[in-house]
């Protein structure tokens, strides 16, 4: 039988400072320690694989180390120890609480709390994945945890915080641990490989790294393969091969045809990519945090944010130095427009294709030149253009001229062209100037079709409320309709009306609502339309008096002032209102 122990297991930490990643608990903890200023009960709350349950165990067995050392780590060396390291100790309890999540079990455990440790000063119970436990076994366990017995420590660790009640929340010391750095699990890898004498690329602890996502037992997991599959000698190449990674080298040519508006390159290479049987998905993702890398290359100040290895390093600032940033981050938001749309997509090829497509195009929509990736070739003069030679106009002269620079004359000046514009220099992020002439000539075009203003039909009051009356029939039923049906409309000059309205309200209403004027202007062909809003109390609109229903009394009352007789016929013979 094999004697292989897993990496995640044999390199497991036994002292805090073997813990990578989490000083800001061991310190905290062995801080503690020395001041013996203990909590009854610990929740360490964090991802998985980043040293939740490491922690609690060395904690545990910390506490019950019979020869601490200085700085408070446990000696290893001691029976407590020993027994513990051996999976012996009878002072510390672990409870897994994914499996042992009733009552019954809780009940169990609060048994065992009643029992004081045999050995040592503490007894320690470890309950990992605390948030698995029911409702009614939360409940259970809230006495004892509250109101321990002073030998007893609790420590809880779990993946999922929020699913935690508050009343445990508030009886615990919260510890929270975070994703351990790319760097720091590159380092510990680097030890294990010298230990293992393993010899291993830079990027390829890079990529397990990543494939880890800060979770260093992933780390170790995914190294364990990597040893399987590659032996002695980890390689980049076997590392993307077997954990299903893209090449970057695809991302640096996707770019690349991007430069160069290489529609047809972009699509080839997405067809070899999905021929290799990745994802499309796979591929848009990494082309998204490839563009994100190349903008983190182009500030010295987020440089520090780009987590792969120096030879790669070296190809992100070639690429960032002739890639413009505009383009990079026009390209990133069609990535991520892209993937939002992805799950939606019936024809998933042809989605990712029509935005890599799009991604080619950037620099032809910014009117810019395709750059060339190639090396510069030596400038060369550009041919003169055919001018038009202009007469010197003839200079008047100056009574006392006193010139601080030699005269230039007007025959030692270039001819001048008006037709031909200046080249200008193509840059990896210059943009071609605008046309004007044919932005002129496309607003002439505009204009013909506009009718001149002496040429328009007078406006009247009658052509004026048939426009009111149409506009009013389209907003039917909404506010504006019943401030339009109270407002009286004029017209006032050829590019003025004036509307009269009965309320401020209806004058705010009408103000802040431009689809009237717009409507007007369009009708009747006058862009230069104004409209004046004017207060009126004779618009104002009547409120009707409710008639209010009389009551019996209310009839008697009116009865009696007219016929005053009948409050003595009311006395004589005792009569009264009815209710």
């Amino acid at each position: 039988m094999s004697n292989f122990v897993v990496s995640a297991r044999k390199y497991r930490p036994v002292r805090f400072d073997e813990v990578i990643g989490q000083r800001h608990v061991s310190q905290t903890l062995k801080n503690a320690l020395q001041t013996d200023h203990l909590a009854h009960a610990f929740l360490f709350c964090g991802p998985r694989g980043v040293g939740k349950t490491t922690s609690a165990r060395i904690l545990a067995k910390v506490l019950n180390c019979e020869q601490r050392t200085a700085d408070y780590e446990p000696c290893n060396t001691c029976p407590s120890c020993v027994s513990f390291n051996n999976n012996a100790s009878l002072n510390i309890t672990e409870l897994d609480a994914a499996s042992n999540n009733s009552v019954d079990h809780i009940r169990a455990l609060t048994e065992q709390v009643r029992f004081q440790p045999q050995q040592g000063a503490y007894k320690v119970f470890i309950i990992d994945e605390v948030h698995m436990l029911s409702q009614q076994a939360f409940n259970a366990f809230l006495k004892t945890l509250e109101e321990p017995p002073p030998y007893a420590i609790f420590i809880l660790a779990t993946t999922e915080k929020h699913k935690i009640i508050p009343t445990i929340l508030s009886r615990c010391q919260i510890f929270d641990f975070k994703r351990i750095q790319p760097n720091d699990i590159i380092e510990h890898l680097q030890g294990i490989c010298r230990q293992e004498g393993i010899t291993a690329d830079e990027e390829a602890l890079h990529i397990i790294a990543q494939k880890a996502d800060g979770a260093l037992r992933d780390a170790l997991s995914i190294f364990d393969r990597i040893v399987s599959f590659s032996g002695d000698t980890i390689r980049y190449e076997a590392v993307i091969e077997n954990l299903n990674v893209l090449d970057y080298d695809y991302f640096f040519r996707a770019v690349d045809y991007l430069l160069t508006e290489d529609r047809a390159g972009m699509l080839l290479l997405f067809d070899e990519v999905l021929r290799r049987g990745f994802d499309e998905d796979l591929f848009l993702n990494g082309l998204a945090a490839h563009l994100r890398d190349l903008l983190v290359c182009k500030d010295a100040s987020t440089l520090q944010l780009l987590e792969v290895g120096e030879r790669l390093r070296q190809r992100y600032h070639q690429q960032a130095g002739i890639a413009p940033a505009d383009l990079l981050l026009t390209a990133l938001d069609i990535a991520n427009e892209c993937d939002l749309g992805f799950r939606l997509a019936r024809n998933k090829r042809l989605h990712v294709e029509m935005s890599l497509m799009r991604m080619v195009t950037i620099r032809r929509a910014f009117r810019q030149e395709p750059l060339s990736l190639a090396p510069a070739e030596p400038a060369t003069a550009p041919a003169p253009a055919p001018t038009v030679e202009v007469a010197p106009a003839p200079v008047a002269e100056k009574k006392s001229p006193e010139p601080e620079d030699e005269p230039v004359e007007l025959a030692e000046k270039p001819p001048v062209s008006p037709t031909a514009a200046p080249p200008s220099a193509p840059g990896p992020a210059s943009f071609a100037s605008v046309d004007l002439n044919s932005m002129i000539a496309e607003a002439e075009e505009e204009t013909d079709h506009e009718l001149p203003s002496d040429e328009l039909p007078e406006l009247d009051d009658e052509q004026l409320r048939g426009a009111w009356d149409a506009f009013l029939a389209e907003q039917k039923g909404t506010t504006l309709a019943v401030f339009l049906k109270q407002a009286l409309p004029l017209v006032r000059g050829e590019e003025e009306v004036v509307v009269k309205v009965g309320s401020a309200r209806a004058i705010a209403s009408l103000r802040d609502d431009e689809s009237l004027i717009a409507h007007l202007r369009k009708t009747f062909e006058r862009p230069n339309l104004v409209m004046i809003l004017e207060h009126d109390e004779s618009l104002k609109p009547v409120q009707t008096k409710v008639k209010k229903r009389l009551t019996a009394k209310d009839k008697y009352l009116k009865m009696r002032e007219k016929n005053p007789a009948l409050d003595e016929l009311r006395r004589r013979f005792d009569l009264r209102p009815e209710e």
